[in-house]
């Protein structure tokens, strides 16, 4: 069973990448912060990724890049979405929509702070709550109270992460009703280093906690627009 929704971010090598795909995963993501123990260049990424399903969904992780360095990575990658965890101004937004790829905002805040920033954004815009707190922009691996983010379920399909585990994802799923999971940290041996038990472990719980609902958690393929079937992929070569 793939798990659409769920991405595992900060991917570091092609094994990783390969596990992540056949485990069920359904996007992946490659950090382009170069202060991150998890970067990688633009061509890393785009080897990291060779050769996956195309259904497997691209994401770079961008902070406060320039619009145009930005998308030159994003092509040099091959990837189908970025995701913005800095200040990026909504023009920065619409410049990465235009060149092509689907946008991931971050919002660091809860409650009706976090509703008035959704209302500012796009409904083509995907959001992701995360308000764990660390030196870096995302991957810290920090618990926060997911339950704050909530509210946003009512008004729009959202992604959650920070701090989630495979031991702590079914609370967290249940706790702030977000249709999406990112998961990074939780899921390594080391920064940068993932631990492929602990990544089928957070499937498995998963497809547990998603069958468990009486009412099936569905908004489509959050972290892409539709799937590029022109890309060079096969499951054979997997």
């Amino acid at each position: 069973m793939t798990i659409t929704n769920l991405k595992i971010c900060g991917i570091t090598t092609r094994e990783t990448a390969r596990f992540c795909a056949e485990a069920g995963t359904g996007a992946l993501g490659a950090v382009f912060f170069k202060k991150s123990p998890r970067y990688v260049t633009p061509l890393q990424a785009r080897a990291l990724f060779d050769g996956l399903p195309a259904e497997i969904v691209r994401v770079g992780v961008f902070v406060d890049m320039p619009a145009e360095e930005l998308i030159a990575t994003a092509r040099a990658a091959l990837l189908d979405t970025v995701q913005l965890h800095g200040n990026e101004a909504l023009a920065d937004i619409t410049a990465a929509q235009q060149a092509g790829f689907h946008v991931i905002k971050v919002l660091k805040v809860t409650g009706d702070l976090l509703l008035q920033a959704a209302s500012r954004l796009p409904a083509t815009v995907g959001i992701l709550a995360e308000c764990g707190k660390g030196t870096l922009p995302g991957g810290n691996g920090a618990v926060w109270n997911w339950a704050d983010a909530a509210p946003l379920a009512a008004e729009r399909p959202f992604a959650l992460a920070g701090g989630l585990t495979p031991d702590n994802l079914a609370e967290a799923a249940s706790l702030a009703h977000a249709v999406a999971w990112d998961i990074s940290s939780g899921v390594e041996a080391a920064p940068g280093i993932k631990d492929h038990a602990k990544i089928m472990k957070t499937v498995e719980t998963l497809v547990d906690f998603l069958r468990s609902q009486p009412t099936p958690i569905d908004s489509g393929r959050f972290w892409s627009a539709p799937v590029d079937s022109n890309r060079p992929s096969s499951q054979e070569k997997l």
